[in-house]
This record gives C-alpha cells, structure tokens and sequence, in this order.
C-alpha cells in the first residue's frame, strides 16, 4: 500500500480582476492530484479491511471499531400509480414480493 505525504497549506489566491495567476491553476491541480492518490490509498486500505471482515477477522479493542452495515432496500417508483390504477393492496403485495436490493458499506469509527 502506498504512502502519501499530503501538502495541507493553502495557497492564498491573490485574485485582481485582469488574471489568474498560472501559480494558482497549478496549485488547484497539484491538490487534485493529492486527493486522487489518497483517495485510491483508502480504497486500498478499505478493501483490506473489508476483505479481512468478511472472511472473520475481528477488530482488536481499542479506541476504533470496525464492522461491516448492510442496508437492504426496495426500489419502487412506481407504487403511487399501481396504489392509483389496481389499488393498495395488489401495490402491497407486489411490494412484499420483491427483492430488496443490499448493500454493505465498511464502518470505522472512533
């Protein structure tokens, strides 16, 4: 897993109403650049720590915690014009007939 050293000053735009400075486009694209390459850094991290909870790893104690949350859902657009044309009970039905959709997200908190 790569490291990245992350430059947090901010660069005081000096704005005049003729210009942007060259120095002040680069910079916005330097930080750009920072942000992508953290941000594959965590991807990394979290799949490593995703993939090591699925298979039964446990958290050690500590101030963190980690776990994995799974949200089922249904997707139903359509309800108010089935509850309209056939009524509440056929959109229930339907309703209760249907495959939730799931998702599991990574939790860490402190």
């Amino acid at each position: 897993m790569a490291t990245q050293q992350v430059n947090t000053s901010v660069l005081q735009l000096s704005y005049t109403p003729h210009y942007i400075c060259q120095s002040e486009l680069g910079h916005v694209l330097e930080l750009r650049r920072q942000r992508e390459a953290l941000d594959e850094c965590i991807k990394e991290a979290e799949t490593a720590i995703r993939s090591a909870l699925e298979v039964g790893a446990s958290v050690q104690e500590g101030a963190f915690s980690a776990y994995l949350k799974t949200v089922e859902r249904r997707s139903v657009a359509w309800k108010s014009i089935v509850e309209r044309e056939l009524g509440e009970e056929y959109a229930r039905r339907v309703l209760s007939a249907t495959r939730p959709d799931t998702f599991t997200t990574l939790v860490i908190g402190a």
